[in-house]
């Protein structure tokens, strides 16, 4: 991380005792009789202190606070029509690698954190919204002779029903899911069958999620695949303006430097694909995978912000095309999807069912959805991001004021994280998965 980077961030929690005592101090001073001149100050004085609080100490990794000063979920951001011309802090800067700054909250390895959010209004009524329901998960590790078995297909099985495919990553852990929508909720007993080259097991009877954690060795398994997947899903619709240069700056040099870094160890293929929504010029703007870091740079170079026009966009769409129109590696060490955007999909019922579908077939393909919140991301939309990045085994990450680019950033609903450069935080997650 470069230097003068080294904060934490602290989800969202602190900023109503901040707000609490701009207000106290606001009143102190009119029962003081203080002038008009006074007043004035007195208003600048609670500005910096809500300014403040962003690097307050908030709650501990694994904790999440119950007190969150955000809009009521399921209100869109005001914004103005997305094709008029707005004004950003910092806009006129030379877009480069370095600038954006980002954090990251991982649900999986705060499973508990996570459930308690949930349970909370805000969680339960995103919940509602997006029609995710009740994440019972359950962690497979899977081994042979005691080493992390990679890419191994695992299914939870209800039955002769097949509740939830799955693939390990480099660590041999999957995680599958009873009930994840409302209608394939089943409180009876379970079954794991894993299948990794030749091999196949399956556990006893069991139930979720009183079983917790599973662990299933092979005793045999597939040579680990050298073979990546990277796609990058971006959202060019005109609210994106504030920023989409910089992220092309940014994700260009994460193609770059992660092709540099892993070249001579791994075969690495990179997708470059944009949307925006319907009646826009394009909807969906694919490219396929390529080996030529090169040309994906390319495309990112001649993208720009245009179109959308109303709040939700062609999410669906973008990811039905990333996730089946493409040729993702059926063998693979890891298959990551990056999805750039700061808009969710529309809330059509057919539309969130295509989304359920979407991403339960992104995890049985063993494609991690990692979303990268921008500016303008709702309340509504951090969670349908979060539930398929824990659906799919992905993680979350999220712009950040520090920048000071863009418009403002909406404080995760989580713990504390470490503020850091987007670019360095991107080529540290794809290590992450790519690494045994």
């Amino acid at each position: 991380m470069k230097e003068g980077l080294s904060f934490k961030g602290s989800g969202r929690a602190g900023k109503g005792v901040s707000i609490t005592f701009a207000v106290f101090l606001a009143l102190a001073l009119l029962l003081g009789a203080c002038s008009g001149a006074a007043g004035n100050d007195a208003s600048e004085s609670a500005d910096s202190g809500n300014a403040g609080d962003r690097t307050s100490e908030g709650a501990s990794n694994g904790e999440v606070s119950n007190e969150v000063d955000r809009a009521p979920s399921g209100g869109e951001p005001e914004r103005e029509k997305e094709e008029g011309k707005r004004r950003y802090p910092n806009q006129g800067q030379e877009a480069q690698a370095g600038q954006l700054t980002a954090g990251e909250w991982d649900d999986l390895a705060a499973w508990e954190s996570f459930g308690n959010l949930l349970n909370t209004q805000e969680g339960d009524d995103s919940k509602r919204v997006w029609q995710f329901d009740p994440f019972q998960k359950l962690e497979v590790v899977v081994t042979a002779n005691g080493r992390a078995v990679t890419d191994a297909e695992v299914l939870l099985m209800s039955g002769k029903d097949t509740a939830w495919k799955a693939r390990t990553n480099t660590e041999g852990r999957a995680y599958v899911y009873a009930g994840m929508f409302r209608e394939s909720a089943n409180q009876g007993a379970y079954t794991v069958q894993v299948r990794s080259g030749q091999e196949s097991k399956t556990t006893q009877p069991l139930s979720i999620p009183q079983q917790g954690t599973v662990k299933v060795d092979l005793g045999k398994a597939a040579a680990i695949s050298m073979q990546v997947d990277l796609m990058f899903v971006v959202d060019t619709t005109g609210s994106m303006e504030d920023e989409l240069n910089y992220l092309e700056a940014e994700l260009k040099d994460v193609v770059k430097r992660v092709s540099d870094e892993q070249a001579d160890q791994l075969g690495m293929r990179v997708s470059a694909n944009f949307y925006r929504d319907r009646h826009d010029e394009y909807i969906v703007k694919p490219y396929p995978f390529t080996a030529d870091v090169n040309k994906v740079i390319d495309q990112f170079s001649k993208q720009e912000a245009q179109g959308g026009g109303d709040y939700p966009e062609a999410v669906d769409q973008a990811l039905r095309d990333a996730i089946h129109e493409h040729d993702w590696s059926k063998e693979a060490r890891a298959r990551l999807l990056f999805l750039v955007l700061d808009a969710p999909p529309h809330d059509d019922p057919q539309v969130i069912d295509e989304i359920h579908q979407l991403t339960e077939d992104a995890a049985a393909k063993g494609i991690r959805i990692i979303p990268v919140a921008s500016s303008g991301v709702s309340v509504d939309t951090e969670y349908m991001l979060r539930f398929m990045s824990a659906a799919t085994g992905g993680t979350y990450l999220f712009l950040t004021d520090d920048s000071g680019i863009g418009g403002d950033h909406l404080e995760p609903a989580a713990g504390e994280y470490e503020v850091k450069l987007l670019n360095d935080l991107l080529v540290e997650v794809i290590n992450r998965y790519v690494q045994p």
